[in-house]
């Protein structure tokens, strides 16, 4: 897998989401840090916002990480139905497309099952259960 190293907001659901993609992709959270984390008398944390996430972080592949935190309150709520972005993974076979795809598009919405593309690699496209959308891809030719 190539490298990526996106960074998602969420609203307030930033570890169950990363919970999801553990168990897809494997591994262990490298950093979990909260509001709370981070408090001080100049940064004051609302009470309701202290155990939500600041930053998460899980290895993906080798060379890989996957980043997020939950958007305050006061900063408004990410639209979840917009397109925030894609992110492509390129796999290492079509075995491991096959895998990512399956895992992370389950209770999702797929809009371009696995097959072959006119571009001449092996992809699909969806947007998982989180609203988070994602390509992803094997090119026997790279």
């Amino acid at each position: 897998m190539k490298t990526i190293n996106p960074w998602i907001n969420f609203n307030g659901n930033a570890e169950e989401a990363f919970t999801f993609y553990k168990s897809v992709f494997g591994g262990e959270f490298t950093k979990v840090m909260r509001f709370k984390d981070l408090a001080s008398p100049e940064f004051s944390v609302a009470k309701n916002e202290e155990d939500k996430i600041m930053l998460i972080t899980l290895p993906v592949g080798k060379n890989n990480m996957l980043m997020a935190n939950d958007v305050p309150e006061i900063m408004g709520r990410v639209n979840e139905n917009e397109n925030r972005s894609k992110i492509l993974i390129s796999a290492e076979s079509k075995e491991e497309a096959d895998k990512l795809f399956n895992g992370l598009s389950a209770g999702g919405n797929v809009e371009g099952s696995m097959g072959d593309s006119p571009w001449g690699s092996y992809a699909g496209m969806f947007r998982d259960k989180y609203g988070i959308e994602w390509i992803i891809e094997f090119n026997p030719n790279k």
